[in-house]
């Protein structure tokens, strides 16, 4: 007997989830690797969110929370764009999700119909096409290069063909760290309002900087959704947390979303994340292991052979264009681990364009595994 596959052959794999997997089998068979494919903070949650949760832990019922999330973490996410930002987001307006994956989720099915178009840049987080054809949206790729510094600007849209009801944007974005400035956000958001294109912001590598702080979509783009996260800058990958600033002609739909397909957010997580807020100081210090990262890869890996780099304004990788190396970015990625035991993603997951020549490098680990990192891929290179 067939049964019916509604998506078969439909949804790429998230490549990076793959790359991890091998790598850990390759440990888990004694031998030794470096984590430079997945972006993830190394190390553990804040020491005070580690604390908040022990003692939510003893003292806690654990059960469900409003569908939209604590009231109190609300009100802290609410004081966090005063003070970051200097606008003003009404609590009201804030859904905590689970992860910033669930949040493109609700965003994806509160503001687009089946069948709705909505623009990515190529390179881009695969999740976003991924997750918009698992719902019945065609996503529309747009190839985005050096020249717009991996961004989508308002004359690449102009020119793509057909209607738009959606455009995605990333700033700092994955993989590539290019960034958007305030004045490029705002002509962006302005487009879209005139052309009554629901405009997603994915801000969750903000705080994540290196070259000038990230603008918001927050005060300048009413009907705009934006996403953020707790999994980035703020150090809580594996508690699945994040948030969505919602416009009000969709907040309700929002909450029955949540209401239905989640309930409401992990309680546990929602209680420790209180207490982040209160950590800018190590968080800036984590950042600032970043950047000495991306420094060390800046200058060494070109001298493996790996010269043509994004320019990784924010975020915690680098994004290598080795035409000249491959133009089969997953088996150069596999040859890499097998005889390095460095792990790198291909580019194939990011771009369906030209990945098969480009690769990611996450310098979100140790300082001491990214510099033995380059090490070996010079020794390798040579």
């Amino acid at each position: 007997m067939a049964f019916h596959n509604a998506l078969k052959g439909q949804i790429d794999p998230f490549i990076v989830m793959d790359v991890m997997r091998a790598a850990n089998e390759r440990a888990a068979a004694g031998g030794d690797v470096l984590h430079l494919e997945v972006g993830q903070p190394s190390g553990q949650a804040p020491a005070r969110v580690l604390e908040a949760a022990r003692a939510a832990l003893s003292s806690h019922g654990l059960g469900y929370t409003d569908a939209l999330g604590l009231p109190s973490l609300r009100e802290r996410i609410s004081g966090h764009y005063r003070q970051t930002y200097g606008v003003t987001v009404e609590p009201e307006r804030i859904a905590v999700t689970t992860g910033s994956s669930g949040a493109f989720v609700l965003a994806f099915l509160a503001a687009f119909p089946k069948g709705a178009r909505v623009a990515v840049a190529a390179p881009g987080y695969p999740a976003y096409r991924n997750i918009l054809t698992a719902l019945g949206i065609e996503c529309v790729p747009v190839q985005v290069g050096e020249q717009s510094r991996w961004q989508l600007t308002v004359p690449i849209l102009e020119a793509v063909p057909g209607r738009l009801d959606g455009v995605v944007v990333a700033s700092p974005s994955n993989p590539t760290g290019s960034m958007l400035s305030a004045a490029e956000l705002a002509e962006l958001a302005a487009w879209c309002e005139t052309h009554q294109v629901r405009l997603v912001s994915d801000e969750i590598y903000h705080g994540i900087t290196y070259e000038g702080a990230a603008a918001s979509a927050a005060g300048i783009a009413p009907h705009a959704l934006i996403v953020n996260s707790f999994s980035k800058y703020y150090a809580m990958t594996g508690w699945r947390l994040g948030w969505m600033v919602v416009p009000a002609d969709l907040a309700r739909e929002v909450e029955c979303l949540q209401q239905n397909l989640f309930i409401s957010p992990p309680t546990l997580s929602q209680l420790a994340a209180e207490a982040v807020f209160d950590c800018i100081d190590e968080l800036d210090a984590r950042v600032a292991t970043y950047r000495v990262n991306r420094d060390i890869l800046r200058e060494e890996l070109p001298k493996a052979g790996f010269t043509r780099l994004a320019p990784s304004d924010g975020a915690f990788y680098l994004y290598a264009d080795v035409a000249e190396l491959t133009n089969d970015s997953p088996e150069f990625c596999k040859r890499m681990l097998a005889e390095t035991g460095v792990a790198v993603t291909p580019g194939t997951d990011f771009d369906p364009f030209h990945g098969s020549r480009t690769l990611r490098f996450s310098f979100a680990g140790a300082t001491a595994d990214i510099a033995l990192a380059a090490k070996r891929l010079k020794s390798w290179r040579r």
